[in-house]
């Protein structure tokens, strides 16, 4: 698949060539754990165990390196198990990471209880403060950890600028791009080493499939991560690779709906009277507007929102909806809303990361956008 040719065409046929055998125009799904060698070593294809590789995980690890703009992918069994991996491959025993002071909970948790006991110190900053980033550097630090937009706060970083700070520093990039997709945002060539997925958000697309992925451009790094993902062994099983690949087909266009109603959605925050703050790059007011206008194509489909009211209002709106479903995860085509600081960033509570108890976190999925205002409407009072 040539890369000059357009996103969403790259994302229905780069590694999904028709079957050589039926003309399939779908990658099956290989399920198998091992594969028949033509003589000892003779391998088919390269295929031998499938933890080591399987043809439908590598269509999808083809697919993902062609919209990500590098030059290998590799699919994880989940974001977290990705993440995990880029830390063993790269790191070791007194390195020091900076991460952001508004990381997602789960990365936090990795590397607070994880990796912490396994000798890798860390130091959370404020990623949009560049100034505040390269303080919180030292003589260790081997690697600047990259949300944006953050979660949940929506916070943008400037990547080009942090890449060029922890590069002339001898540390690696490593830019999680969950919330902004590969549609909306190339972090790669904005400077980064590495990309990290969940791909159960966006990519996948649907709520129906966990997992998780790593795109490099480097053939040093993309050695290392392959080692390790092999050796660790937290791959994409083959049907949720399958799953994954259907989901990025619709990226493009699932992509600009989330758009669309997302920013109908925050205009109507901002001006309620319930709403104390609204965090969406795509508002003028937002601090890091012009950031995210800069190394974004659009400004994706979250919005988190402080309510006037406070905490207890905050966690009575989320039961209130009826168009969105209290849930946690994101990225899917069906709306959901959650109490970050009670739900998905329980872990971080007392430390540095604890996010604001009246905030509101809302994936806005690609409904009709007049029956989201109206949920919304009715569930603020």
């Amino acid at each position: 698949m040539h890369e000059a040719m357009g996103f969403s065409t790259r994302a229905i046929h780069a590694g999904q060539e028709p079957d050589p055998l039926t003309g399939a125009v779908v990658p099956p799904i290989y399920a198998t754990s091992t594969y028949k060698q033509d003589g000892v070593g003779g391998l088919r294809g390269g295929y031998e165990y499938s933890r080591s590789g399987n043809p439908t995980r590598t269509a999808l690890e083809t697919c993902l390196a062609s919209i990500e703009g590098g030059s290998r992918g590799f699919a994880f069994a989940s974001g977290l198990a990705a993440e995990d991996t880029i830390l063993r491959a790269l790191l070791a025993p007194g390195d020091h990471v900076v991460i952001p002071n508004d990381a997602y909970g789960g990365t936090y948790r990795l590397f607070d209880k994880v990796a912490k006991r396994w000798g890798v110190a860390y130091t959370a900053a404020p990623i949009t403060d560049v100034d505040a980033v390269a303080a919180a550097m030292n003589e260790r630090t081997k690697m600047v950890w990259i949300e944006t937009p953050t979660n949940p706060l929506l916070n943008i970083a400037d990547i080009e600028r942090l890449a060029d700070l922890a590069h002339r520093a001898g540390a690696l990039v490593v830019v999680d791009n969950t919330f902004a997709s590969p549609y909306l945002q190339q972090p790669l060539a904005l400077g980064a080493d590495l990309v990290v997925h969940s791909t159960t958000k966006y990519i996948g697309g649907h709520s129906d499939v966990v997992g998780g992925a790593i795109v490099v451009q480097d053939a040093e790094i993309a050695d290392a991560i392959a080692f390790h993902h092999n050796s660790m062994g937290g791959v994409a099983g083959p049907f949720d690779a399958f799953l994954t690949l259907r989901g990025i087909k619709t990226l493009g266009v699932r992509m600009d709906r989330h758009c669309d109603n997302a920013e109908t959605l925050a205009e109507f925050l901002a001006g309620h009277a319930k709403v104390a703050e609204v965090r969406y790059p795509g508002l003028a007011t937002h601090p890091g507007h012009d950031v995210a206008g800069k190394q974004m194509k659009r400004y994706g489909g979250m919005i988190s929102f402080r309510h006037k009211d406070g905490e207890q209002a905050a966690v009575e709106l989320c039961s209130r909806t009826e168009v969105f479903t209290l849930g946690e995860s994101l990225g899917g085509v069906e709306s959901l809303i959650e109490h970050p600081g009670r739900m998905t960033h329980a872990s971080a509570a007392g430390s540095a990361l604890e996010v604001p108890a009246d905030l509101v976190r809302l994936s806005v999925g690609i409904e009709d956008a007049d029956d989201l205002l109206a949920d919304l409407r009715q569930a603020l009072g």
